[in-house]
């Protein structure tokens, strides 16, 4: 990367945050599937302490009527559940430090290229929001509708980062000739891909609904519960377009980039990822809902989708068209 200090610096943390919020979203995954959400029953604190305990010998004896939520008696002390969680609140404490230190070197911007700067403070405020709604999914007892928001929230943080550190390069790709059809297909492989996480995220719903009715004893049967109704099946379906769009848009690039291409070399990887992601698909339906596969599952998506961004700002705004 080229530039003043300051712009490496500002690309840097940005590129630093970008990946933190995607393993905050594989931990808020993993939280999500192995039921840790409750596992800190309070906020910030965790069971009245900054660092959680370790053994139930810490806790007092009516914890689960002192640290109660919505009047309801919490679950028995798990380590691990407590663990997770709060490794999830770590983390999201470390992404609010990242964006304010990406806010200070995106301060150079400010005159030449503002929206930067203006980009990187409303990341800075959604994770302010996003900690808020932290707060909120746990006195909400895990309403599933609080924590699709929670991760919509961590998406749009992750698009403004990838935005805001594209626009802060001034490379260009060299395109050999003109396709007024690649914008179009751009943008609809971008509607599609939103459509997907969407429609991902009611499937989850379903999931949790049928977890809470029958339980872990059924977990291998789970499936069998949901996979006719239309959402499954619009989901799986919404996959195959998805995929059939990024193969296309992989031999148009062939077509007018060069091979070692930074935008076909994007290409090719959301391909690839999305092959990965349908195996990850496949896992769940097929061997229970494995709780790791299904923060797997989750984050590949959100990368896929960080990425056909990324693609989008490439063409848009990156390319330069040459003679042949």
């Amino acid at each position: 990367m080229q530039g003043n200090k300051y712009e490496i610096r500002f690309r840097r943390f940005g590129i630093a945050t970008i990946i933190a919020v995607f393993f905050l979203i594989f931990v808020g995954g993993l939280v999500r599937s192995t039921g840790s959400g409750m596992g800190c029953p309070d906020w910030p604190k965790c069971f009245g302490q900054y660092v959680p305990p370790t053994n139930i010998s810490q806790l007092p004896e009516d914890y689960k009527t002192k640290f109660a939520v919505q009047g309801k008696e919490i679950a028995d002390f798990d380590v691990f559940k407590t663990w997770v969680e709060y490794l999830n609140r770590l983390v999201g404490v470390v992404i609010g430090f990242l964006v304010f230190l990406t806010i200070v070197f995106a301060y150079p911007y400010l005159k030449t290229k503002p929206k930067i700067f203006w980009l990187s403070f409303l990341a800075f405020i959604l994770v302010g929001i996003q900690g808020w709604i932290g707060s909120k999914v746990v006195s909400s007892d895990l309403a599933t509708w609080m924590i699709t928001i929670h991760m919509v929230i961590a998406l749009v943080i992750v698009a403004l980062l990838i935005y805001t550190v594209a626009a802060s390069q001034e490379f260009y790709i060299k395109q050999f000739k003109k396709d007024s059809s690649l914008k179009w297909l751009i943008s609809v492989a971008l509607i599609v891909s939103l459509i997907q996480i969407i429609s991902g995220t009611q499937v989850r719903e379903k999931v949790d609904h049928v977890a809470k009715l029958f339980g872990e004893a059924y977990r291998t049967q789970w499936a069998t519960f949901f996979m006719e109704e239309i959402i499954f099946k619009f989901h799986r379906s919404w996959s195959i377009i998805s995929l059939g769009i990024s193969i296309l848009l992989i031999f148009k690039y062939r077509n007018l980039f060069e091979r070692d291409s930074l935008i076909y070399r994007n290409g090719l990887g959301i391909v690839l990822l999305m092959c990965a992601q349908a195996l990850s698909g496949s896992i769940l339906v097929n061997l229970g809902f494995p709780k790791e596969v299904t923060s797997i599952h989750l984050t590949l998506g959100s990368i896929i989708a960080g990425m056909q961004l990324f693609a989008a700002i490439l063409v848009f705004n990156k390319t330069k068209l040459i003679a042949n």
